[in-house]
């Protein structure tokens, strides 16, 4: 059941924005004096768009688009190399590492638990008409429906094995339903980091922003610690989070979603930099 939530979210989301709003793009309303239930179909229908944008973008890439993902692959095929030092580092830290650091990690990153807690966030800021709470939770819920749903599919697809089965960071058994060959990519800190750089990325305070990220690292981490998934399974999830929060913000942004249209979107061109063990997300301003 639990591998199977992102999807179950995806699908329930394509049959709500049908359902309670037929249309084929984004559109505006008065976000003041809308009642909360067209409020609430609004933010379906922006969530659908936000998920439907974020898989049908590699439509459009270009060549400069491939390259990126060439060097995210790549980079983490080099990172790998680190792999079975990093676990061993891990594993030498279970005796000292706080108890209820790992458990907030496996609660916080538990999909059941992730999308319960952003139900009441978005919940709050739909009965209180907060715009700016409303679109956070939208850019969360439809991030974390679209990275859900690829790390889902990654998983039964590559078949890793995870470091407690003792086969390595280079044993696959592709297509594998065992949970033991479930290791890349993290789901945990695919769910962690989207919600982590969605709601830092609505503070300009860059205190608040290390305390936010210091919160969504503590899933990763625990999962290090708990010889759950190696390091580049963890590498590799973060970098894809964050690009596709980018890209849904951009996207929410671009069409005035929220009378966002004060809201400048930056733009930011991302580059998957490495060398040697070194693997590395660049943005440029």
């Amino acid at each position: 059941m639990k591998k199977h939530f992102p999807f179950i979210i995806t699908v329930c989301f394509v049959f709500l924005s049908n359902y309670l709003y037929a249309q084929n793009k984004l559109y505006e309303i008065d976000q003041d004096s809308s009642s909360v239930w067209n409020l609430f179909k609004y933010d379906v229908n922006t969530t659908w768009h936000g998920v439907k944008h974020a898989f049908t973008k590699p439509v459009t890439w270009k060549g400069n688009d491939f390259a990126k993902l060439g060097a995210l692959v790549a980079g983490t095929a080099a990172l790998s190399l680190a792999d079975e030092s990093v676990n061993e580092f891990a594993q030498r830290q279970v005796s000292d590492f706080p108890s209820v650091v790992r458990d907030f990690g496996w609660y916080f990153g538990s999909p059941q638990n992730y999308f319960m807690a952003n139900a009441g966030l978005y919940g709050f800021g739909l009965l209180t008409k907060n715009e700016k709470i409303r679109y956070t939770s939208v850019l969360i819920i439809s991030s974390s429906v679209t990275t859900g749903f690829l790390q889902s599919l990654a998983k039964n697809a590559f078949g890793r094995a995870r470091p407690g089965t003792d086969l390595g960071p280079y044993n696959f058994k592709l297509f594998s339903s065992e949970g033991g060959q479930h290791s890349f990519p993290s789901g945990h800190t695919v769910l962690s980091i989207t919600m982590a750089h969605a709601i830092a990325k609505q503070f300009k305070n860059p205190w608040v922003k290390s305390g936010i990220y210091t919160i969504g690292a503590i899933p990763p981490i625990s999962r290090l610690i708990d010889n759950a998934h190696w390091l580049t399974d963890i590498a590799f999830s973060a970098v894809v989070s964050i690009i596709v929060v980018d890209s849904i913000d951009a996207f929410l942004k671009r069409n005035n979603a929220y009378n966002l249209h004060h809201q400048k979107p930056k733009n930011i061109s991302w580059n998957v930099t490495f060398s040697g063990n070194k693997i590395g997300l660049v943005g440029t301003f």
